[in-house]
């Protein structure tokens, strides 16, 4: 008995063996062991979709047209007769500075005017003198001469004759350089008089432009300098306000995909609670970095290499965009002011209905080897050899699913936004591509591996189609 039962354990335990042999072979030839693990990704179809290129600045809101006063003489304001907010027109008295001083000298320089005048007859006279005396001493030279050639006077007072004579001519000569000299000193006076009415001309400020007063820094009482080789004390500001720009710093990578003309969604930040956008048009592009069109000089800062290199885009708030705020507001009110934060995005390009995937499906690969066939590293490899790889290192790649594996495919993309690029070749509408996670596409995703809907996916599938 004993054996018979010694014999029933061994054919259970090979029959067990059997099954466990059986059943490993079975769950390898499913792939349930033995097969590397499913990489969990999410996928996408490929569509159409309309795709806007933007670039994205931010900046402050100021007039188109803004005029900074500053006076060209110094002195102590006596009248304003202007408010901040004020609307004047061109030609209107702004203030005025005491003019005592300035008075003073204009008085001085008509003085000197007329008292160059005065020197001027007084050497025409003189003129006069020095030609009746060079008439006189002509005459009684002629007579002496005939005297002297007739011997009747000796040669010694013959030369007395000749030399009054040519005292008198040089008398002359002297007497007509001193008119011209008076005429000259007469310009000058009237040169110095014209420029003392100038400086008390400018003690009464006008206004230069037509706009509203949107900045006043003075008042009645303080002094104000002036000069005329230097900017002085800025009193006020004058500005168009019902012509308002944006100027924004684009960066050097997107600069050069701006054009003028371009149109731009502007977002101004005293009004994003509303959720109000104004339209804009790009009307100009500097051709010069920021902060170097002032300065020729170059600092650490603008020379380091990890200096951001930006340049000034001017983009005009179109009156059309905020007719309706000015309907509703007085005329001294306006909806925009200088110095308001916007940002803008400038619509560079737009095409519609292209074969589209998402940004974060498309990646880059490298596409030297790591080793050549004799399994040297690429720097040790022949140059002509390794600038060719190189060249062709870098692809753009998206990966597709296909029968559960991921098959890399390059592609050619054109334009892009925040959420989609375009595929201008590699894929079909309707392929179905890898789009996530980020770090699976762009990292560690490679052909052949297997892929699997993630399962936070695969439950939301499953509860729509419960719910349908």
């Amino acid at each position: 008995m004993a054996r018979k039962s010694s014999k029933r354990i061994w054919w259970i335990v090979g029959g067990i063996v059997v099954l466990l042999v059986a059943g490993l072979f079975g769950a390898k030839q499913a792939g349930y062991i033995g097969q590397p693990k499913p990489t969990e990704v999410e996928f996408t179809k490929v569509k159409r979709a309309d795709i806007i290129e933007r670039v994205s600045a931010s900046g402050k809101v100021q007039p188109e047209v803004e005029v900074k006063l500053s006076p060209d003489v110094s002195g102590e304001i006596t009248n304003l007769y202007v408010a901040e907010g004020d609307s004047v027109v061109k030609g209107q008295l702004l203030l005025k500075i005491r003019p005592d001083n300035y008075e003073s000298l204009m008085a001085r320089a008509q003085a000197a005017v007329n008292s160059s005048k005065a020197n001027h007859e007084q050497t025409k006279a003189l003129v006069l003198q020095a030609e009746a005396k060079l008439s006189q001493s002509k005459t009684i030279y002629d007579r002496n001469k005939k005297l002297y050639n007739d011997k009747v006077i000796s040669a010694s007072d013959f030369e007395q004759f000749s030399s009054n004579y040519d005292i008198a001519k040089q008398d002359l000569e002297s007497s007509k350089a001193n008119v011209s000299a008076a005429l000259f000193n007469i310009k000058s006076a009237e040169a110095s008089l014209r420029d003392a009415a100038e400086n008390l001309r400018k003690t009464t400020i006008f206004a230069p432009v037509s706009g509203i007063i949107s900045l006043l820094n003075v008042e009645v009482g303080e002094r104000v300098v002036g000069t005329s080789q230097m900017a002085g004390t800025e009193m006020m500001r004058i500005a168009n306000l019902s012509n308002m720009e944006v100027r924004v710093n684009v960066n050097e990578n997107d600069i050069v995909r701006v054009t003028l003309g371009d149109t731009a969604e502007i977002d101004v930040d005293a009004y994003s609670a509303s959720g109000r956008k104004f339209k804009g048009i790009v009307k100009e592009i500097a051709n010069t970095a920021a902060g170097l069109a002032s300065s020729t000089s170059t600092s650490a800062a603008s020379t380091s290499t990890d200096a951001v290199t930006e340049f000034e885009v001017k983009v005009k708030i179109l009156n059309t965009s905020f007719s309706d705020l000015m309907a509703t507001r007085s005329k001294r009110s306006y909806p925009f002011k200088p110095g308001m934060t916007a940002s803008v995005e400038i619509i560079t390009n737009r095409k519609d209905k292209v074969i589209s995937v998402p940004i974060a499906s498309v990646t880059t690969r490298n596409n030297a080897p790591a080793v050549d066939d004799k399994d040297k590293k690429p720097e040790e490899a022949e140059p002509e050899k390794l600038k060719g790889q190189k060249e062709e290192a870098i692809k753009e790649v998206i990966f597709v699913a296909v029968n559960g594996k991921a098959e890399m495919r390059e592609v050619k993309t054109g334009i892009s936004d925040f959420e989609n690029i375009e595929i201008l070749s590699g894929l079909k509408e309707g392929d179905e591509i890898i789009s996530g996670p980020y770090i699976v596409v762009s990292k560690t995703l490679k052909t052949g591996d297997i892929v699997e809907k993630k399962k936070e996916e695969v439950k939301k599938d499953d509860k729509k189609s419960n719910e349908n």
